[in-house]
């Protein structure tokens, strides 16, 4: 007898793609929030810095809730998008995009570190041969931050596999829609002899970040040796 059935596998998947999405999706968005808050000379950093990180201390409901508002067909971006017939809420879409704020801190929080960690040397030598700033942001920035975008990715995918309050508010539990890991969890945990299934996803759950974290170490070690050889 199977562990799993075809919904549980369906939730796996989903899982996995959802956190793929909203880490890809991410990364541009993040490596400029840090960006900014490092380099930049902007009156409103403190702010900055504030929005991007109030997703870790909101219970993910109200981030969730929040969400719902906003892109709901009462919502000013929900009713804008329906214009062009796209609706977000109860999507596979909207568990990606309650799995990026929720995740988003944690990205810029690594990133912002590594940009914090390079030598201002480099970008003094960088700035003295008269290299514009787009230059040094692609020949030193780039590639010096480059251990810390892996890092801060690896722990925001982590992350969004385990997402659960945001996911269920703005996304729903449609099984083989929206029904993440977590969510398939609460639905077995909530069923009279379904014990057994909760404890065999969260098996999976905790293989998967555990194995997700490990590839992190991993790689983390690689791109260090090489940059020592370098």
């Amino acid at each position: 007898m199977s562990l799993f059935t075809p919904t549980d596998y369906q939730a796996m998947a989903l899982s996995a793609r959802v956190a793929l999405t909203a880490t890809v999706v991410s990364i541009p968005f993040g490596f400029a929030a840090a960006y900014l808050l490092v380099f930049s000379r902007l009156r409103g950093k403190r702010i900055l810095d504030g929005v991007v990180n109030l997703p870790l201390v909101l219970p993910p409901v109200v981030v969730g809730y929040l969400l719902l508002l906003l892109l709901g067909e009462r919502g000013w971006l929900g009713a804008l998008l329906a214009r062009w017939h796209i609706h977000i809420v109860f999507t596979w879409w909207a568990a990606v995009i309650a799995s990026l704020v929720v995740g988003f801190p944690l990205l810029v929080r690594s990133v912002r570190l590594g940009m914090e960690g390079i030598d201002e040397r480099l970008l003094q030598a960088s700035r003295t041969l008269g290299a514009p700033w787009y230059d040094t942001l692609l020949t030193v920035i780039v590639p010096l931050s480059g251990r810390a975008v892996l890092a801060g990715a690896t722990l925001m995918f982590a992350r969004s596999l385990g997402e659960f309050g945001a996911t269920i508010i703005v996304a729903g539990n449609i099984p083989g829609v929206t029904q993440t890991i977590p969510l398939a969890i609460y639905d077995d945990i909530n069923v009279p002899g379904g014990d057994r299934m909760a404890l065999s996803l969260c098996l999976v759950s905790i293989v998967l970040s555990f194995a997700v974290l490990m590839a992190n170490e991993g790689l983390v070690r690689r791109f260090g040796r090489k940059g020592k050889r370098s």
